[in-house]
């Protein structure tokens, strides 16, 4: 977590680290927990595409991925989720603890999370939180592009 801190701190960026006594493993736990509308966790997936690995930052309300549109968006053939190996192999974390910032990989952004002042995600550690504002993980992300 010490290179996350480091990374925002570097982006002088407003957030929060939030610890909690449980592991929080889904967005309606995350949102049930924190009080919140499901809408504002922020889950952060690895996408494999025959190009390689990308990174997608969703709302927690967004339903199923279009992997066509997503295809689209990164003028590829092929988009799936990437397996839990690869994904602890490529960012070193565990499904549901990927921070919301910090990986080096190109990343779409769902423009969806602007609807909120800050979201919720992954730290990288299982029971804590990163509380931001959607811009500021924006901004922390080699974003390519977004989804709507």
């Amino acid at each position: 977590m010490t290179a996350l801190l480091t990374l925002l701190k570097s982006k002088d960026v407003s957030f929060e680290m939030i610890t909690h006594p449980q592991t929080i493993r889904s967005a309606q736990e995350g949102a049930d927990y924190f009080g919140i509308e499901i809408g504002q966790t922020a889950p952060h997936l690895v996408l494999e595409t025959e190009n390689g690995y990308v990174s997608a930052i969703l709302s927690g309300d967004r339903g199923r991925l279009d992997f066509q549109a997503v295809a689209a968006i990164l003028g590829c053939q092929e988009v799936k989720l990437a397996s839990p190996k690869k994904v602890e192999e490529i960012t070193g974390f565990r499904i549901g603890t990927v921070p919301l910032v910090g990986l080096s990989l190109p990343c779409l952004f769902d423009r969806s999370l602007f609807r909120y002042p800050v979201v919720y995600g992954g730290t990288g550690e299982a029971q804590s939180t990163l509380k931001i504002a959607p811009a500021a993980v924006e901004a922390c992300n080699q974003v390519v592009g977004y989804l709507d």
